[in-house]
């Protein structure tokens, strides 16, 4: 029985599609706010005495509360990834969504340093653990429920719409904040009114909840459970057949991962902080930058269902390798133009690698360890690239004086990346996502 056979009704398709995007959307609304009040805000209010010591060190200290929270991601793929090879996708993403929803909201709640002193960072690494289990539990359910949906021909653009939801999320919020700055102000943007982005996430989440709840199984969990009502324990499992697929998974994960997230959050902080651009130059950066690679997601998502999903990620990965060594020419260079075009080339490369990713995760596994192994393989990728990508190259920055000394850094990442790839089989596409035994990976 084929996945297209076990598939549900266009209607449906439609409805699954729609509410993959919309709730990952907000997720990582809610997620990348927070990196971006780490680049601009959150030092002088949180980190009071570091910030007043030495400014840069404190900076780094913030970068490295984002990446606290990646080191939690796994904790969430493994709780998430167990719980949904066992008892159905569906479930778990209302859980993430509101775990990740409520822990935005509360940051915005949050007193600064100033009010109660060392309670304020204690309580702000907390509620970013929460959105760290919240985001390592996310990511697989909804970048299953979509690529088992789909026709076995079009896995990848399927595939694109939850994934998507990064770029979108980081639209949504870079918007949000420069419409809020422009409201309020600035110096008041920076006093108080980076709180509203984070309070108006309860809006999206309320709305997100609404549309999850009308989304019906996947259609392959439910063939599975049918034929098989009594499994083993999927984690157990997954480690004992699939641990190379998981670190393979994660290596290649990882090197676009830290290159995302200097769009996501570095280039914002070091724009203002460093080259002197005025907010809303740093931020139309990031802006730009967030709906090309909105669009460049569909385009490399359906381009890897005619090429193939290894060499569409490794296109991407050539591409990236060549941005990230001319890329710190046109930002340095203090042009507002081509500090705006250096995050669009940015876009390309960025969407060939991360577009095909979900089908590609998705045929690396059986159903059974299926959401186990993809939310492991990306939380672990997370970790190695994204996390701690600002920090590092805030420290590179302090202690070369070179941002291009940052490009080393980058494309070192992309070695085991290339490697990892090469040794995916070419034909991932023809596998078929109910029957694959775990011989045939």
């Amino acid at each position: 029985m084929t996945t297209s056979l076990i598939a549900a009704d266009p209607k449906q398709r439609k409805r699954v599609l729609s509410g993959t995007l919309i709730g990952t959307t907000i997720e990582w609304y809610d997620f990348l706010i927070y990196a971006q009040a780490a680049g601009i805000v959150l030092a002088p209010l949180y980190l009071e005495p570091a910030a007043q010591d030495n400014a840069q060190f404190a900076q780094i200290i913030a970068w490295a509360t984002l990446g606290i929270s990646f080191l939690f991601r796994p904790l969430g793929a493994v709780i998430a990834g167990h719980l949904g090879d066992k008892y159905g996708r569906k479930m778990i993403l209302v859980f993430t969504l509101i775990g990740m929803g409520v822990a935005t909201f509360l940051i915005g709640l949050l007193p600064t340093y100033d009010t109660i002193g060392i309670a304020a960072p204690i309580l702000l690494i907390l509620l970013r653990i929460l959105q760290g289990v919240s985001a390592g539990g996310e990511w697989g359910g909804a970048a299953l429920m979509s690529v088992e949906y789909a026709p076995d021909n079009r896995r990848g653009l399927f595939g694109a719409f939850p994934q998507s939801g990064v770029p979108l999320g980081l639209t949504l919020a870079t918007s949000v904040m420069l419409i809020t700055m422009g409201i309020v102000g600035t110096e008041n943007y920076l006093a108080w009114g980076w709180r509203i982005p984070f309070l108006l996430s309860i809006v999206l989440v309320v709305i997100g909840y609404a549309i999850r709840r009308l989304v019906d199984e996947s259609p392959v969990f439910q063939a599975m459970q049918a034929e098989s009502a009594e499994r083993s324990a999927p984690l157990p499992l997954l480690f004992k057949k699939h641990w190379g697929k998981v670190i393979q998974g994660a290596l290649i994960f990882a090197a676009q991962q830290a290159a995302g997230y200097l769009v996501i959050a570095f280039f914002g902080s070091y724009a203002q902080k460093t080259l002197g651009l005025s907010p809303a130059v740093a931020w139309t950066g990031t802006l730009v930058g967030g709906i090309l690679w909105t669009i460049f997601m569909f385009v490399a998502g359906a381009w890897s269902d005619k090429i193939g999903r290894r060499n569409t990620f490794i296109i991407g990965y050539v591409l990236l390798v060549i941005v990230e060594a001319i890329m710190w020419f046109l930002v340095d260079s203090g042009n507002p133009f081509l500090y705006v075009l250096a995050i669009a080339l940015l876009a390309l490369p960025l969407a060939l690698t991360l577009g095909p990713q979900p089908a590609m995760y998705a045929e690396m596994f059986p159903a059974d360890v299926r959401y186990s192994g993809v939310s492991i393989a990306y939380a672990l990728g997370a970790i190695l690239g994204g996390a701690f990508a600002p920090m590092i190259a805030q420290m590179i920055l302090d202690s070369t004086g070179k941002a291009w000394m940052i490009s080393i850094y980058l494309i070192a990442l992309t070695v085991p990346a290339f490697i990892a790839l090469l040794m995916l089989p070419k034909n991932m596409e023809q596998r078929d996502l109910l029957t694959m035994r775990h011989e045939d990976v």
